[in-house]
């Protein structure tokens, strides 16, 4: 298999460090950190950047809000616990889920930086439970009963929902029907305990490191590079319950050399993930997420584990995942996007994937992802997304639910894939629609 070669620039600092204590933060998780943090942080990339230093302890606080220069380092046992008081996370203009929106500030900000960096064995807790509505169906019952009790509210009906907040129910209800309310501030103040933030959201920036610390518990999405060019991440662990709505690992959108390996992934959705944008939003942006690598990583619990869409309307290309394993994931590798996305993604290559204990496709496409699809509308050529010169190999799967799945478009069907050394044992037997030239190479489907 082609194997991509490209580098990702990594931060330097200069030798210049502060400890956040000597700006008068205060350990305990009880007094908030926030002016010490952000003073530290601020000064520090004033005189040329360098450490700031979170010692030991557990350090709670609002937004931080990153500088160029800076390497936030986490030394052993230090924890920066996120307040879970909304208040604290102003309505900012940003984008998520592919979508230019109003948003509550993401925990760990930055925006137009270079040279930034997160690093040292320590934790970055994102309070999510504060955040994040939960449905009955995913708790044991006496767990369920615990959190009704605790406070919030219930959304009753169909699929019986748990909410932090009534504001967090009302923009559940108002908003979801009518996404227009997303771009118009002063509405969107009316439900801001909605808009639950990434946790670590970093916006057109660049020469970026993330380097040995866990990352857990984070409102919505935990890792959102967007818009950022040279990006590493290595030695991290990324957490959040399994039943955690919208509790993605990492988000890779419209990103230009990335490289993600020898990392852990457990979490409440899809766990490796690349995107580019949504829909018109994705495709006026027109930037592709491109030259990403994924190597030597496990992942846990996911929807998926390794994941392009179905926000792709900006194109994905030169992507390789190698060496990886999956353990417990709804799927494996998924592929997914709909009519109204738009996009290509090509040049994609998977090898030396390992999986297990996989309930539903070890390998899936599926172009009909979103409920909200056109299908059976006219639609613009533009708005059709394409999959092409996919090449995937040596993959062994101990147990599936249905071993490969191809579903295109009658439009577009998917087209160009290439399966070669591909073992997987499953009940179910390969199902294949709407597609063209899908090549299969030494695959073999062990009947359970």
């Amino acid at each position: 298999m082609e194997k991509l070669k490209f580098d990702a620039v990594i931060p330097e600092f200069q030798n210049k460090s502060v400890n956040i204590c000597d700006y008068g933060a205060v350990s305990g998780g009880r007094v908030k950190n926030t002016e010490a943090i952000n003073k530290a942080v601020a000064e520090l990339s004033a005189q040329g950047g360098g450490t700031v230093e979170v010692p030991r302890g557990i350090f709670l606080t609002g937004p931080i809000e990153f500088k160029d220069n800076i390497n936030l380092h986490l030394q052993d046992g230090a924890v920066i616990l996120f307040s879970d008081d909304f208040d604290d996370y102003p309505l900012i203009n940003t984008n998520f889920e592919g979508f230019f929106t109003y948003r509550c500030m993401s925990p760990v900000y930055g925006r137009e930086l270079k040279n930034i960096a997160i690093t040292g064995k320590g934790v970055i807790d994102g309070n999510g439970g504060a955040w994040r509505p939960v449905k009955k169906f995913k708790l044991p019952e006496r767990q369920w009963d615990s959190l009704v009790a605790g406070g919030g509210v219930v959304l009753e009906g169909k699929e019986e929902m748990w909410w932090p907040t009534e504001a967090a129910k009302q923009g559940h209800l108002n908003i979801i029907p009518n996404p227009s309310i997303l771009k118009n501030k002063e509405e969107c103040e009316k439900y801001r305990d909605f808009l639950r933030p990434a946790m670590i959201h970093f916006d057109n920036c660049r020469n970026i490191l993330l380097d040995g610390p866990t990352f857990q518990n984070s409102p919505a999405w935990c890792l959102h590079p967007w818009l950022c060019k040279n990006l590493t991440i290595r030695n991290v662990s990324v957490r959040n319950p399994w039943f955690s709505q919208n509790g993605d690992g990492l988000d890779v959108e419209s990103c230009k050399y990335v490289k993600v390996y020898d990392s852990v992934f457990d979490v409440g959705d899809d766990a490796l993930c690349v995107k580019s944008g949504k829909n018109e939003d994705g495709r006026k942006l027109g930037k592709p997420c491109e030259y990403v690598e994924f190597k030597n990583c496990i992942v846990y619990h996911g929807h998926g584990g390794f994941v392009i869409g179905s926000e792709m309307s900006g194109g994905v290309n030169n992507v390789q995942i190698t060496d990886c394993t999956f353990i417990g994931t709804d799927t494996g590798l998924r592929f997914k996007s709909c009519l109204g996305r738009g996009g290509l993604v090509e040049n994609i290559y998977v090898d030396n994937i390992d999986m297990t204990e996989i309930p539903k496709e070890a390998i899936i496409f599926t172009m009909g992802y979103d409920m909200d699809t056109k299908e059976g509308q006219q639609v613009a050529p533009e708005e059709i997304p394409e999959f092409r010169n996919i090449y995937i190999s040596n993959v062994n799967c101990a147990k599936a639910g249905t071993p490969i799945s191809v579903s295109g478009l009658k439009d577009m069907p998917v087209h160009d894939i290439y399966l070669k050394n591909i073992n997987i044992a499953s009940a179910k037997d390969i199902s294949i629609t709407n597609a063209e030239n899908i090549n299969m190479e030494n695959v073999n489907i062990e009947k359970l």
